[in-house]
């Protein structure tokens, strides 16, 4: 599909650049053929004004042989004097065809194509006067302009080619990140759902068998629900997820007292960190407020507090911490003691599915926490990361301030 994709960019830029091309070279063909025209009736108009001394037909030129020559004729159509040099004026026939030529054309400036020549016809007292010159060298220079122009054309067409391509390839790199991240969304979602699925059948099929009895029954009934359970919350995350790709949350945008949001966000982690033997201490600067949905914030907090009661030493306490970063940002931070991320995991523990303790996978959690937190935060214009030093992990949550 990507591949047709990039043929498809390639093949509309080419077509684009093609009719381009041809447009832009076609307007040089056409205003350098009007330009040569309009010289060369001018010129021919100037001389019928302004004609050189007429020698008899038969006498020799001199000096250069212009490409053009002039015929002087009665008020009969006879020919009085002819002068150019440029032809041999001695041919009567020649010289008769061109007059019968002129007279059948019925205009002042015309082609003879027959003779390759451009007439002008230009009235006198004693008759009118016609000017014949020849295009011989309009012709070439057109023809060299179409030479070059199909030259600089192939050129230009291989180099837009070769541009179109790389620049396909790097306009689809995002489309084929994502159809890769699709890809491996729904392998890891399938996964995830596989082993709960398997459970529940295994547990269904026992409880058809009439051989257990009603304790081993009821601890069937109970894996069923347990998974089942487990399994929906799953399927809610997902549809979390989804719509915090979609942006459904800007159209609820308000202003938020995040000092507040923040600090009713640690009341039900209180007793979970102290059962787990851990400290959780804050320091929370008051009247931070922020543009956006109450809610959605308020998960972004429980995610960070929750991830960090899964996964936080005993070494230290847990430090919350919300500050103002300069007049327009405020930042959010959640810190926790532990073993130090590497540089690649704290990349890839924003991506969905990913769990940096491969042990812990069946502690409840999905790796798609932190995956839901980070849309949040870009919905909201802001930006989450993790820094790791001094024994501890820190997750920082930096948004814009609202308007005062």
């Amino acid at each position: 599909m990507l591949k047709q994709l990039r043929r498809k960019f390639v093949v509309v830029i080419m077509a684009i650049i093609t009719i381009t091309l041809c447009l832009v070279f076609g307007l040089i063909y056409h205003f350098t053929q009007e330009g040569l025209e309009r010289d060369s009736v001018a010129m021919m108009r100037s001389i019928a004004a302004t004609p050189f001394h007429l020698g008899r037909p038969d006498a020799p030129s001199e000096g250069v042989r212009l490409p053009y020559f002039m015929l002087q004729l009665g008020a009969r159509g006879e020919i009085i004097a002819a002068g150019g040099g440029y032809y041999d004026l001695s041919d009567q026939e020649f010289l008769l065809d061109l007059i019968e030529a002129c007279t059948q054309s019925g205009k002042e400036v015309g082609l003879i194509e027959e003779y390759g020549l451009r007439f002008c016809r230009a009235d006198t007292p004693s008759g009118w006067r016609l000017v014949f010159a020849d295009v011989t060298s309009e012709r070439a220079t057109l023809q060299n302009l179409l030479e070059t122009c199909a030259v600089v054309g192939m050129l230009c067409f291989a180099a837009f080619l070769g541009v179109s391509i790389l620049l396909a390839a790097w306009m689809v790199r995002p489309v084929d990140k994502a159809w890769e991240q699709q890809r491996q969304f729904v392998a890891d979602a399938s996964h995830e759902l596989k082993t709960p699925l398997a459970v529940i059948m295994t547990n269904a099929e026992l409880l058809q068998s009439p051989d257990w009895s009603g304790e081993d029954q009821a601890k069937f009934s109970g894996s069923i629900l347990t998974m089942s359970r487990q399994m929906r919350v799953l399927v809610e995350r997902l549809l979390e997820l989804a719509r915090a790709d979609s942006g459904q949350i800007g159209a609820a945008f308000e202003t938020v007292n995040l000092s507040a949001l923040a600090e009713t966000a640690l009341l039900p982690f209180e007793p979970l960190f102290f059962e787990q033997g851990l400290a959780l201490e804050s320091e929370l600067e008051p009247g931070a407020a922020v543009l956006g949905n109450a809610e959605q914030l308020r998960q972004v907090a429980d995610i960070l507090l929750d991830n960090a009661r899964k996964y936080s030493g005993a070494e230290g306490p847990v430090m919350v911490a919300l500050k103002r970063v300069g007049k327009r940002h405020c930042r959010l931070s959640v810190s926790s003691p532990g073993e130090a991320l590497s540089k690649s995991e704290r990349k890839d523990i924003f991506k969905r599915f990913y769990r940096v303790d491969k042990a812990r996978s069946r502690d409840g959690g999905f790796g798609l926490g932190l995956s839901i937190a980070q849309s949040i935060v870009e919905q909201h214009h802001g930006r989450i990361w993790v820094e790791s030093g001094d024994g501890r992990n820190t997750f920082y949550v930096e948004l814009p301030l609202a308007a005062q």
